[in-house]
């Protein structure tokens, strides 16, 4: 038996055989060819092969995973039509008079390389997913088949990397696990793992030439462990935590319907976070009392030009009717930092996370703002629908807001266009919104606390760097003293507060968070019924 280490980005157990994914040894050959003409219709024919195969798995992916995880085969379609992409194949073609292959293969190297030295994360994950549109144009002209392992019985998916194209060609009912040696916890195979359920390892240092498929292993996700060959007493404690879990999952099922009360008979709202219209099913499925933070950047990112008011109306007056009288807080565009749109044209920061992003853009670029708010207005005639701000630093930046506000419903009811008044709230995810909490409660309806923010802005520690992650503690004494002093402020005021961030799914938390007086939680859709337990047992 062998026991190998790694980190765990879905919590589960799995037991089975493994199935190794190799990458095909394909190499390249550079070929000196003489009509280069040909060799440009060559790569025509093999983009529209690829955008008609990623256009197919788009379509899988938005059935199976909904429509956020969905978008990075809209994205790798966008990348095909790239005009420096495009035009860097054609001039190897044409320059050096060689074989299309070569020329979509240096192109996706040179292009991989040159996104992968950059300092913004989000840009250094584009690496990726250019390796992946290469690798894709390169079978269609070679002729090699695009498609990744068929997968005849339930396995532990073992690989070096997964892209997202492999995952999402996978049947999910026959993956067990997924075992990576490399991969992040915001790679799109982590996030596709964690919206299906299914564990998952990455960092695993393991060597795929010495493992073999239809060997016996076992996955301990609670633990970062992978075994291979495992021995019986192994075995029989994987089993057991898989029964486990099995009669876990079926116990919480039959808290559908429950309030959220403790013994004592205090009520807390648990709410959903969604990224989409289409993750609306997992927030029916689990039962929660609405939805939280329903992220609006899906309507920005991974496309050429901003969304108009009517496409953008049409997307937040079907969430409200589809949670039919629940309430659904829509946050304002929050972009910059990690997520980039192209068309923005926001110059390069040394520090993006501290820089022109969410209300900042939408303050600086009104008629942005304002179409949105417009777009909102109108979807609030539809159901229960809140606004929520992101990234306030000052009663200034709120007043602002209000202003334009105001200007939006004077418009909207020149134009005869019904809406409704609506409660309008502010995140809390800086220490200076902290520190003047009891000066914005009395300007606005709620707070909604950004805890993932919060907490590396407090701490002056990136998140995203693997380096800082020991030194990285959302438990700390001053994060759970701000969220004190910001549920003491709202309530000041007879409003309420709730935490939308990744602590507030924290089970180890919860009934901390219930007697510092938090009113909400709003949860990923898989951790409402988990957390209705804990409060349910509470005394």
């Amino acid at each position: 038996m062998e026991c190998l280490k790694g980190k765990s980005v879905y919590k589960g157990v799995a037991f089975g055989k493994i199935s190794v994914l190799k990458k095909d040894d394909y190499v390249v050959k550079r070929v000196k060819i003489e009509d280069t003409q040909a060799e440009l219709q060559r790569v025509e024919e093999a983009v529209e092969a690829s955008k008609q195969q990623l256009q197919k798995l788009y379509e899988k992916a938005l059935k199976e995973v909904g429509e956020a995880s969905a978008a990075i085969f809209e994205v790798h379609q966008m990348m095909l039509e790239d005009e420096d992409y495009k035009e860097s194949i054609e001039n190897i073609i044409s320059t050096q008079q060689v074989n299309a292959e070569y020329a979509v293969a240096s192109t996706g190297d040179n292009f991989s390389q040159m996104f992968a030295s950059m300092d913004d994360d989000y840009m250094r994950a584009r690496a990726a997913d250019i390796k992946d549109i290469s690798n894709r144009l390169v079978k269609n002209l070679s002729g090699q088949s695009a498609d990744v392992m068929d997968l005849d019985e339930p396995v532990i998916v073992v690989a070096d990397d997964l892209s997202p194209s492999e995952t999402v060609q996978m049947d999910k009912e026959k993956i067990l696990a997924f075992v990576t040696v490399h991969g992040s916890a915001n790679s799109h195979t982590a996030i596709l793992a964690r919206m299906m359920n299914i564990p998952a390892l990455i960092g695993v240092d393991m060597d795929l030439e010495a493992l073999h498929t239809g060997t016996e292993a076992a996955v301990d996700g609670f633990h970062g462990e992978f075994f291979v060959d495992p021995s019986e007493e192994v075995k029989e404690r994987i089993q057991r935590k898989i029964e486990e879990e099995k009669e876990k999952q079926e116990l919480l099922q039959q808290l559908k319907g429950k309030e959220n009360v403790t013994k004592g008979g205090r009520h807390i709202n648990l709410y959903a976070n969604i990224g989409s219209v289409a993750d609306m099913g997992y927030v029916l499925e689990n039962d929660a009392g609405g939805i939280g933070l329903f992220r609006s950047e899906f309507l920005y990112i991974g496309r050429n030009e901003l969304p108009d008011e009517e496409e953008q109306f049409q997307a937040y007056k079907q969430a409200v009717q589809n949670m039919a009288g629940k309430k659904v807080i829509i946050r304002t565009l929050d972009i910059g930092a990690d997520k980039q749109a192209d068309y923005l044209n926001i110059e390069k920061e040394e520090n993006p996370a501290l820089g022109y992003r969410a209300i900042r853009i939408c303050l600086a670029q009104p008629e942005i703002f304002k179409t949105q708010l417009r777009a909102l207005f109108r979807a609030s005639a539809y159901g229960n629908l809140s606004i929520m701000y992101p990234m306030i630093t000052s009663t200034e930046e709120v007043a602002q807001i209000q202003a334009i506000v105001q200007e939006v419903k004077e418009e909207l009811k020149a134009d005869g266009i019904p809406y409704n008044d609506v409660e309008e709230g502010i995140m809390i995810e800086t220490p200076a919104a902290v520190m003047i909490s009891d000066e914005l409660a009395k300007m606005v309806d709620f707070f909604s606390i950004g805890t993932n923010d919060l907490t590396q802005y407090t701490l002056a520690i990136d998140r995203q760097n693997e380096k800082l992650d020991r030194f990285y503690n959302p438990h700390h004494k001053a994060i759970l003293k701000m969220i004190q002093m910001v549920v003491d402020s709202a309530h000041q005021e007879g409003k309420w507060a709730g935490i939308c961030g990744e602590l507030g799914a924290d089970p180890e938390l919860t009934e901390t968070f219930v007697r510092m007086g938090v009113d909400e939680l709003s949860v990923a859709p898989s951790m409402i019924l988990k957390l209705r337990k804990i409060i349910r047992e509470m005394e």
